[in-house]
Order: C-alpha cells, then structure tokens, then sequence
C-alpha cells in the first residue's frame, strides 16, 4: 500500500467495540494497533477486560455489562464523537444484551450523519466460533449474531464455521458460499478460512462477495501449532481500515490477506499471539503478494 494515499491529517474515525485483553492480541488488542498503522482513529469500548486471551490458559478479568458499554457510549455522545464515526466494528461480544446496545449506536450515527449515513459502515465480524473448537460464545449469542447484527450490517467478516451458523447449513462450495452470502443483508460478505471441497489441496481461500461481484484469494495453508489468536480481529480491521481510505474492495480484500499471510507466517513457533508490534511494517507495506481472482457473476 502508498502510504501517501492515507489521509493522515483528519483520520476516519471508528467506534470499535468488542472484547480487550492485557496480554495477548485478541478483540481491540489486535484490532486498535493495525487501524491506527492505517491512520485510522479507533475510539475503542470493551466488552470484557481479561488479563489474557483463553489460548493462554487461566485468565482473570471480568464481562462488562451492557449498562457499562452504554455508559460509555453515552460519554462520547456528549463530546460530539458519535456523528464524527465513520464506522461501527463489532467483534467478541460476551454477552447478546451489549449488541443491542451497538446496534443502537449504529441507529443513532446513522441517524445523526443524515446525508452523509452513505459514507458510513457498520463492519460485524460475528465472532460465533471456529472448526475444532465449535461454538466458544455465551448462549444467545449466535442467534444474536445472525438474527440482529448480521441484517443489519453493511460488512459482515466470519470465517467458514460462523458463516454456517449464520446461514444454517454447510457449505459444499465456493459458489454456494457466494449465493448464500447474497441472499443476507449485509452489501459485503468476506468469508475467511474456507475450505469447501472445490478448495485446492494445501490451500485456505478468502471469499469477497459484493452484490453481483464476487472474488477469491487462496494461499498456502500454514501448517502451525497452536494456531495464534485474534487473527479475525486483525483481518476485520484492515479491510475496514482500507475500505474508509477508499479503496475498492478486490484491493481491501488483497492487503487483508496479504497483512494475515504475513503475520501469521512470522508468528514465532509454539507462539499464541501474532507479532503485531515486531512486525508492524507488514500491516501498511505486507510483503507477501496475493491477488484477487474475480469469479463469474
């Protein structure tokens, strides 16, 4: 990416709410770093603060109520922040009351931004779960996810396992994957870590629906154990960050992929975090080369 195409005197702002950790990259910690490489503003709200991510083991820390992320809400209100929001990022939530209370905020910017509401996103990354693990989140939170955030998102980012949850069924291609993904809300529908039959062998895919247009992006699967945490977050955050520095979506779509190959490749073995403040520079000038392959309409 040029960096000289990142307005850096009047950052987008964005309202990035989901789930924080002290040690470790998962929720903001892995989302707020990368926007603000992008010269994006995260205003960031936590759903939880744990001392570290569940792949470490035992943590300490607590789930926010929804009265707590309003309260804080309600603070940037009065300080003239919430108009100014370019985007909506959802991620963990850790509990179904505290969507409700994003979706609110998505309603009032929205709202508030009155001619200009084409110029905002609500980007939801439906954190349900992953293959291997099922569903890790509280109960009521999958129906939340796919009854109330999912219609009303304009950018949805599961990975394959939540994108089934979503739609109630699995997946037996790419083409299917890209029909269904047409027949949900959202205007963009970015599906990570497909592996549907028609994927090659050795190889994870990266599905783009956007209306009638749709692409596709595969890479070498990376064989590692444990895999490292928050890289949904991180993928989520990128591609909104390149969409608000307007670009298009095959290119958000490729600098996501190329950012999360790269990570991921350097991520130090045995490690259950991604290198994000070692390898920063991957995230404006990733130096792996993936691009996008436009599939039929």
């Amino acid at each position: 990416m040029n960096t000289a195409t990142l307005d850096t005197a009047t950052p987008p702002l964005v309202l990035s709410i989901q789930s924080h950790v002290a040690c470790g990259h998962v929720g903001n910690a892995a989302a707020v770093f990368p926007m603000q490489r992008l010269g994006i503003e995260p205003l960031a709200i936590h759903t939880v603060q744990f001392s570290n991510h569940t792949g470490h083991g035992a943590f300490t820390g607590q789930v926010f109520t929804a009265e707590h992320v309003r309260s804080i809400v309600d603070g940037l209100r009065a300080r003239g922040m919430l108009a100014r929001c370019r985007a909506v990022l959802s991620g963990y939530l850790g509990d179904a009351a505290i969507g409700e209370v994003i979706l609110d905020a998505v309603r009032e910017i929205r709202e508030a931004r009155g001619a200009v509401a084409d110029d905002f996103m609500y980007c939801c990354d439906p954190v349900i779960g992953d293959v291997g693990r099922g569903v890790f989140v509280r109960e009521g939170i999958t129906e939340f996810q796919r009854d109330r955030a999912v219609p009303m998102a304009d950018v949805i980012t599961p990975n394959q396992f939540e994108f089934e949850q979503i739609v109630g069924r699995p997946l037996d291609s790419t083409s299917d994957a890209a029909a269904l993904a047409r027949s949900l809300g959202p205007r963009v529908v970015v599906i990570t870590s497909l592996r549907t039959p028609d994927v090659p062998a050795g190889a994870l895919r990266t599905l783009c629906v956007a209306g009638p247009h749709a692409w596709k992006i595969d890479t070498p699967y990376i064989d590692i154990d444990p895999l490292p945490n928050g890289m949904g977050d991180v993928f989520s955050a990128v591609f909104l960050g390149m969409l608000l520095h307007g670009a298009r979506y095959p290119k958000a779509l490729s600098h996501a992929v190329r950012v999360l190959y790269a990570l991921v490749s350097k991520t130090p073995p045995g490690s259950r975090d991604l290198p994000l403040v070692a390898e920063q520079n991957e995230i404006v000038w990733p130096s792996e080369d993936f691009e996008p392959e436009a599939l039929p309409a």
